[in-house]
């Protein structure tokens, strides 16, 4: 591989993100003013926090086989296969669900295949297990030298990158939110807001195991607590993947007053709680709320209301 494939900028990457306001009377009636932060723009290939967590783990790689993990509509599992192309190194994504081997691949892992993913599916106890010193060492013997990445791109490298994203959002906002799957955009986030500045996670995820992984990649990114951060565990509408009647009508009607495609496994869940939260005088009034648009509508969405398994 080139030495020049590792440059990522070569890929045009929209940066730093745009700012917009949302004029949305359901703020605007508490004083609040509502900003988006549209990092879906970033790159159409890798947009939002895909690009964020991904790119400093791809210059680790230095063009080595990139390995990495995901259930069958794995957003991480796109961007990576995605990343794999743009830059010619190859990719391997372990796929939660080994009964899925003998199926015909969803719209998700055929874009993975067809961007020149190698996809290697496992069931689901091994997959629990991907941690463990005997899974990873059984994945190298078989796939050789790669870089592994964690499922959802989280790692301390993950969250390094994402503190730029707080760096640009330095002053507009005092309160600055993002939905979460595994942590890692949030950790980076707080690390790089200001003072004075909060960053808020609302998780897409049942569990309540979230607040100690953003800890722990705090303390393996950073050396210890980086920043102010919360999470608000309330609407994850049943977990990954899990959507609602109500949630799908509170989207397409946000769609309808702000003209913005959303996401409804990630960014709605997050609009949504923003829009409760304000109607409960969460935020102050005077104050602005940035919500960090992380991603574009995308073919997981067939899978919403299904199975949990998206990350």
């Amino acid at each position: 591989m080139d030495d020049d494939a590792l440059d990522l900028s070569r890929l045009q990457p929209v940066l730093p993100s745009p700012l917009q306001p949302a004029e949305d009377e359901r703020f605007a009636r508490h004083g609040v003013t509502l900003l988006l932060k549209r990092d879906d723009l970033i790159h159409p290939d890798l947009p939002g926090n895909k690009w964020r967590k991904l790119a400093p783990s791809l210059r680790a790689a230095a063009g080595r086989t990139v390995l990495t993990f995901g259930g069958a509509y794995s957003n991480h599992l796109r961007a990576t296969a995605a990343a794999g192309r743009l830059l010619g190194f190859p990719t391997v994504g372990v796929v939660r669900g080994d009964e899925l081997a003998h199926r015909p691949l969803n719209p998700s892992l055929a874009r993975c295949a067809a961007d020149g993913m190698r996809l290697h599916f496992v069931d689901r106890a091994t997959y629990r297990a991907k941690a463990s010193p005997s899974v990873l060492e059984g994945l190298l013997r078989l796939f050789g030298d790669c870089l592994v990445v964690p499922e959802g791109g989280s790692n301390a490298l993950a969250a390094q990158g994402c503190t730029e994203l707080g760096r640009e959002l330095r002053g507009p906002a005092g309160t600055v939110a993002v939905a979460c799957g595994t942590g890692g955009t949030l950790a980076g986030l707080a690390a790089g807001l200001g003072r004075g500045q909060r960053a808020l996670g609302v998780p897409v995820l049942r569990g309540g195991f979230l607040g100690e992984a953003v800890r722990d990649l705090q303390r393996e990114a950073f050396g210890g607590p980086a920043g102010e951060w919360s999470l608000d565990e309330r609407f994850h509408f049943g977990g990954y993947a899990r959507t609602t009647p109500e949630l799908h009508a509170f989207a397409d009607d946000f769609e309808d007053r702000h003209g913005l495609p959303v996401e409804r496994l990630y960014v709605a869940k997050l609009l949504y709680g923003l829009t409760v939260l304000a109607g409960e005088g969460a935020f102050a009034p005077g104050s602005t709320v940035t919500a960090v648009v992380t991603g574009r509508p995308g073919p997981a969405e067939d899978h919403a209301q299904g199975p949990s398994d998206s990350r």
